[in-house]
């Protein structure tokens, strides 16, 4: 059955948040059109989704984060906000598991290529050595010695990559991801729009009412 209208509704906003604003003519416009998974687990459009990150990266991380959806309709189902809801916090958990998914795997290349360096090192060192002992004290067996020495060092560089610098910019996402996913949402409804518009946003509702009313008239 459709909410009585309203100026808004969903979860209530925590003192001193910080807002991400976002603004559609219906709640479908927030999802992938061609995701036909139901409404609650659907795939936000990319569109949004990067409106909606892009915003929250400029936020300050001290203060709590909610986001208002003003939509251009007058209320519909008294559930609507919720489902909302359910539907941004489990994509958006989603997202956090991927991340963290893509971290564990990071990590694991990261130790991978760790150890192979470290043999790479080892072995750069040894043969070096052995080939300047070979040479006997020259300018060539310095030069045979350094080369494989830094070789070894060069083959370090993609595990160092991963655990100074590659790591973080994920955990970074993954921390981000994580408020997105649980933030409060609430809708802000227009309450001079057409009252039966929502009907657009729930075509399942409207097709169920549809034959109900041809059962009744006889069609």
């Amino acid at each position: 059955m459709p909410q009585r209208p309203g100026s808004s509704a969903g979860d209530p906003l925590p003192q001193q948040c910080q807002i991400i604003e976002i603004r559609v003519a219906e709640l479908r416009q927030l999802f992938d059109a061609i995701d036909p998974s139901p409404f609650r687990q659907r795939d936000l459009d990319p569109r949004a989704e990067e409106f909606i990150v892009a915003w929250a990266s400029d936020l300050r991380v001290d203060k709590p984060w909610a986001l208002v959806v003003h939509l251009d309709r007058s209320a519909g189902r008294a559930d609507e906000a919720a489902l909302l809801r359910e539907s941004i916090h489990e994509y958006f958990g989603q997202r956090v598991a991927s991340s963290r998914r893509k971290l564990r795997e990071l990590f694991r290349r990261g130790r991978v290529s760790l150890v192979i360096a470290l043999a790479f090192l080892s072995a750069s060192i040894v043969v070096g050595d052995a080939v300047a002992r070979y040479l006997g004290e020259s300018r060539l067996a310095d030069v045979v010695r350094e080369s494989f020495l830094i070789g070894g060092w060069v083959a370090m560089w993609r595990p160092l990559e991963v655990f100074l610098y590659d790591w973080w910019p994920i955990h970074a996402e993954c921390r981000l991801l994580q408020r997105l996913s649980t933030m409060p949402v609430r809708i802000e409804y227009d309450a001079t729009a057409r009252a039966d518009a929502w009907r657009s946003d729930w075509p399942e509702v409207a097709a169920a009412d549809g034959s109900q009313v041809g059962r009744k008239t006889g069609l």
